[in-house]
């Protein structure tokens, strides 16, 4: 079984545990065995990237930028291979996974000319003879803890900013997923970057997240994952004065308009609850739709969902793939029988699979749709993460709108209608962070920021040129020429 270790200080470093990386699609598939940290690898990760940054911060940004350039020519060119590896370890279809390899090959491509488009301000004085320049300088050392649903995607979306603007990067992948960001790490090893810029820590939160969290020499730390962890974070980064980004969770509302296009609406609803098994922080588990096209709706979705093939997800034709983990899944049946309990009804799906058409034992489960449910029911509430949608009638777009807000959460929403007015003015009035009209929630550009409000998103956006107000920092230079 193939041992991978640690990238710490441009080598690889032996863990002081290893564990095991399982394929949902198939139990019995081990994908390899990757290294644990302990508190010294984290400390030496730290140290490393520590002294790496003056020079690497200061250095010559063209170097910087054919680095970038480098790594995201090897990921599309490997974006097939990259995309297997993704899939066979998370669980998303090939088709997905490729597709979300090649996103992350051309994050680092459009980061490469970020680091040649930094800019600042000059600006006069209010007093006569001094100069006045506004730039942006890198934060330092910076921490990126990243989870499972994206393995290679949302670590590209940190990790390329954090280099472009000259910090230095610790990144704690999630534990149950480290395959992909070690071969990503493999790939910035040989682009040219220097030791120490760049340290890979595999290894549990407790211990490596906590470490890097709770490090004096960590300038910001950068975390995907989960509400609680992220509250945690958020208390321990302020009594250290830290900089933050968070994103969290979702529970993202599609509203659907008695004007809609019916085969539309099903299609986007379909593609935002149950594609990549639900497993999106974006995906939509709240459908609210309006009484007029409701029950035309609900009989529409279990045709849709009628045709949806589970499978490995790797096999051609496999519409959806396995839950990422036993737990993950045991949580989704567990919701199914709430769902239930709250006096929803399951119109669709919601049924455990024990195995592959090839007979692989794997975390398999039908989509599960709840029609006659009600927003104050836990499934329509709290976040699944996983193929779960619940279905909520309102009597107008008044409704639907105001049911759309009634969350703790703002990542993404969506409309389906036909009509501008009221597109218009739910772009304005939805209180999240993206709005899609007559799109799928889930899927987003990689130049444009990502982030949402409320208990989704704390600090400022990520991705495109907007990912520079969290890795800079801004400092204002007076002059006196005279």
């Amino acid at each position: 079984m193939a041992q991978h270790n640690n990238l710490i200080n441009g080598e690889w470093v032996a863990g002081a545990s290893y564990t095991p990386n399982v394929n949902p699609s198939n139990v019995k598939d081990i994908i390899g065995e990757y290294a644990q940290a302990d508190v010294a690898q984290v400390e030496a990760a730290v140290g490393a990237a520590a002294a790496a940054f003056p020079a690497w911060s200061t250095g010559g940004i063209q170097a910087r930028s054919d680095a970038l350039d480098k790594i995201g020519n090897e990921i599309l060119a490997r974006r097939e291979e990259l995309g297997t590896l993704l899939s066979r370890e998370e669980g998303k279809t090939k088709a997905e996974g490729i597709g979300e390899a090649g996103r992350a090959g051309y994050i680092f491509k459009f980061f490469a000319g970020e680091c040649l488009r930094l800019a600042g301000e000059t600006l006069p004085s209010v007093r006569p003879g001094i100069g006045v320049e506004i730039t942006r300088e890198p934060m330092g050392v910076v921490g990126l803890i990243t989870p499972w649903n994206f393995p290679i995607a949302i670590p590209a979306w940190k990790i390329a900013p954090a280099l472009a603007y000259g910090n230095c990067v610790v990144i704690k992948p999630a534990d149950l997923v480290p395959g992909c960001a070690w071969a990503l790490a493999d790939i910035i090893s040989r682009s040219g970057i220097p030791a120490g810029v760049f340290n890979l820590v595999m290894g549990r939160g407790s211990v490596v997240g906590n470490g890097l969290v709770n490090h004096k020499s960590v300038n910001a730390i950068s975390f995907t994952g989960s509400v609680g962890v992220g509250s945690g974070i958020a208390a321990a980064a302020a009594q250290k004065l830290k900089k933050i980004q968070l994103e969290m969770g979702g529970k993202n509302p599609q509203v659907v308009l008695d004007d809609a296009d019916l085969k539309i609406a099903v299609e986007l609803c379909v593609q935002s609850a149950f594609f990549s098994t639900g497993q999106r922080c974006t995906a939509s588990s709240r459908l609210i739709v309006t009484e007029g096209i409701y029950p035309k709706f609900i009989e529409a979705m279990k045709a849709r969902m009628a045709t949806l093939k589970v499978d490995d997800a790797l096999k051609a034709g496999t519409d959806i793939g396995p839950v990422s983990s036993k737990d993950q899944l045991d949580q989704d049946m567990q919701y199914i029988q709430i769902g239930k309990d709250e006096g929803a009804t399951l119109a669709a799906g919601g049924e455990l699979i024990k195995t592959s058409s090839d007979g692989h034992e794997g975390f398999y489960m039908s989509p599960a749709l709840f029609s006659d449910s009600a927003s104050n029911m836990r499934i329509s509430k709290e976040e699944i993460f996983g193929p779960v949608a619940s279905v909520i009638k309102v009597k107008d777009y008044e409704e639907a709108l105001h049911t759309a807000n009634d969350t703790e959460f703002g990542l993404a929403s969506g409309i389906a209608t036909t009509s501008l007015k009221y597109a218009t003015h739910f772009k304005r009035h939805s209180q999240s962070g993206m709005v899609m009209v007559n799109l799928p929630t889930a899927g987003v550009d990689y130049h444009v920021p990502f982030g949402g409000r409320k208990g989704s998103s704390y600090g400022s956006r990520e991705q495109g040129k907007y990912a520079a107000e969290f890795f800079t920092t801004v400092k204002t230079a007076y002059t006196n020429a005279g």
